[in-house]
């Protein structure tokens, strides 16, 4: 059942109505018609089973047949932050952390990144990197609508990330714990956990130990050194894993 996000403001108590490019992808794209039934998300874990009663390419009528809480969603609300890596990397790893649960993404400058997002385009690339997480929440079946924010500075990171309640700092070098002792320790799902990861270079050990002196866990994600845009994938799959499955 195709699948769009809607402002709460647009939602009464028995009818949704939905404008813009969503409106003209169900009129000219989709080519629904009225009777046909959409699943509606607010952004806030509310999803509405909705029966189109007017389209039209600016704006589609709904009538709400269903509302329910959705099931998809962690129990934790986890941040990834991403240092910049090389080519278009970024843009598959917020692909697949939206999969996986990621409620936010945060790109950020480290000491390593080769490609530094220029400061002029940082706004217009963003908002190629919000589609294409709204386009992976739509094929996964999300009921909110992960976030993707402007780059930060490595300091400006690691002070959000000292923030949730659990903090993992991905990690290849000396004084760190194994991502399952630190996520075993949790006897509950931890309401808010960041995960920060480095680019192609890592991370410098003047680096970790910022992230240390931050609060931060050091991670080591196992005996083979994972490539930037595979890392996410696998300390979020084993986020899941402990406290989803």
């Amino acid at each position: 059942m195709p699948r769009f996000f809607v402002d709460k403001s647009q939602i009464g108590d028995n009818f949704i109505f939905i404008l813009g490019d969503d409106a003209r992808h169900i009129a000219r794209s989709l080519r629904m018609a009225v009777g046909d039934e959409i699943t509606v998300c607010d952004g806030e874990g509310g999803e509405y089973r909705s029966s189109l009663t007017k389209i039209r390419d600016d704006r589609c009528d709904c009538e709400i047949i269903e509302k329910k809480l959705s099931r998809r969603e962690p129990k934790s609300k986890i941040t990834l932050f991403m240092a910049y890596p090389k080519s278009d990397k970024l843009e598959t790893v917020i692909q697949k952390a939206v999969e996986l649960g990621a409620s936010r993404i945060i790109p950020f400058e480290s000491s390593r990144c080769i490609k530094k997002p220029k400061a002029e385009k940082a706004a217009e690339r963003t908002l190629r990197l919000v589609r294409i997480a709204e386009e992976a929440a739509k094929q996964c079946g999300r009921s909110i609508l992960p976030e993707v924010s402007l780059p930060l500075s490595y300091a400006e990171a690691l002070e959000l990330a000292a923030e949730c309640e659990l903090g993992i700092f991905c990690y290849e070098g000396e004084g760190t714990l194994s991502l399952k002792q630190i996520l075993d320790d949790e006897s509950e799902p931890p309401k808010t956990i960041s995960v920060v990861v480095g680019c192609e270079g890592g991370f410098s050990p003047a680096e970790a130990d910022m992230a240390k002196n931050a609060g931060l866990l050091l991670a080591n994600l196992g005996p083979r050194i994972l490539r930037c845009e595979t890392a996410p994938d696998y300390c979020l799959s084993a986020i899941s894993y402990r406290f989803e499955l």
